[in-house]
């Protein structure tokens, strides 16, 4: 059970990390997609900011503080949740499959959080 923990949760870290990059860096994917859904631009910087504290905070899980592990893999599901509430709430549908994606990541990660020794 531990080693699918650790799997799961830098495979979680990995792509967290990445797309606050994305984000931070205002790729033009994430740019169209800001749009498509009404996000202000504006908020680009503190999406990835709360992306890249997740992805922080399962790091910090990792290397022996598990209940801040929890707490980000729950912030990561809550943040995800939102995701998908955004793309349903301005019906863009295409692309729903990646915070679809990114909440499986987090949701499993809380799972095996939850249930270690």
């Amino acid at each position: 059970m531990f080693t699918a923990y650790v799997v799961v949760t830098l495979v979680t870290i990995a792509a967290n990390a990445g797309a606050a990059f994305v984000d931070f860096a205002k790729a033009r994917f994430v740019l169209d997609n800001s749009d498509r859904l009404g996000l202000p631009r504006t908020w680009l910087p503190a999406l990835g900011g709360l992306k890249a504290a997740g992805a922080a905070g399962l790091l910090l899980a990792l290397l022996g503080v598990p209940y801040i592990g929890v707490a980000a893999a729950g912030g990561l599901v809550l943040f995800f949740v939102g995701a998908i509430i955004a793309h349903v709430r301005a019906r863009v549908f295409g692309n729903m499959v990646i915070p679809g994606a990114f909440l499986a990541l987090a949701a499993a990660t809380l799972a095996l959080a939850t249930n270690l020794p």
